[in-house]
């Protein structure tokens, strides 16, 4: 049974920084592509960051480049979500995802947590 569960959501100020983490169960994270996406009240959810299989190349949505960072740890099959500088407008609930192709593609995401809510307001 293939699972993912986000953690590390909250309520932070403008400025401030947060880590989410998501741990996967019955697969190895490692050889899947993966990342987050992110869904504000209102709008269409959006794909913030993938990540090649292992430490491979990241690509980010320009909205958060600069200030987010992705990383994997494969001993714990864990992915994780370095936010600094948050702005109001990251506020949103934000979804681990993983995919079983190891290259990121448009569109991709086969598999999906639970989400975490994260509010930036001051």
């Amino acid at each position: 049974h293939l699972q993912l569960v986000e953690s590390g959501g909250g309520l932070v100020q403008p400025g401030d920084s947060l880590r989410l983490s998501c741990t996967a169960s019955g697969f190895n994270l490692d050889k899947y592509a993966a990342g987050w996406f992110r869904q504000a009240p209102g709008k269409e959810r959006e794909d913030i960051v993938c990540i090649n299989e292992g430490n491979g190349t990241a690509y980010y949505h320009h909205s958060v480049k600069g200030r987010f960072t992705i990383s994997r740890d494969s001993v714990r099959n864990t992915v994780y979500l370095q936010m600094n500088n948050q702005k109001p407008e990251d506020t949103a609930v934000y979804f681990c995802a993983a995919d079983a192709d190891p290259i990121c593609y448009t569109g991709w995401g086969q598999y999906w947590g639970q989400g975490t809510q994260v509010t930036v307001s001051s």
